[in-house]
């Protein structure tokens, strides 16, 4: 199978989350450790589907979900650098970065349909 950058850097950001996760854990931070990992996981996850999609429109509809998680995921990387809880825009930025490539896959693929 043809390498996937958005997919590669998905699944790589997402391991980055989960260490996040772990320590947000041990720090006894239950419920917006468990909004970033749900969301974060999900990016890569639903651009998973998307390569195995049965058409454009699925294709697209996948990709679609995967960039609305990944601004989700913003967001709470966000919130989690203005409380404290994150120290540097590593995340941040890796999510921004994830997040404009999936909005150009998105806006290429409706041009075409």
């Amino acid at each position: 199978m043809k390498r996937n950058i958005v997919y590669e850097k998905a699944f790589d950001f997402a391991l980055k989350v989960i260490k996040l996760y772990k320590t947000m854990i041990e720090k006894n931070e239950y419920v917006l450790s468990k909004q970033v990992l749900r969301s974060a996981t999900s990016i890569g996850a639903n651009i998973k589907e998307a390569l195995n999609a049965q058409s454009r429109k699925d294709f697209l509809s996948k990709m679609n979900i995967a960039l609305k998680e990944s601004s989700e995921t913003v967001y709470w990387l966000e919130l989690l650098l203005a409380s404290g809880y994150l120290k540097t825009k590593e995340l941040l930025n890796d999510c921004d970065e994830i997040n404009k490539m999936l909005a150009s896959i998105v806006k290429k693929v409706k041009k075409t349909l």
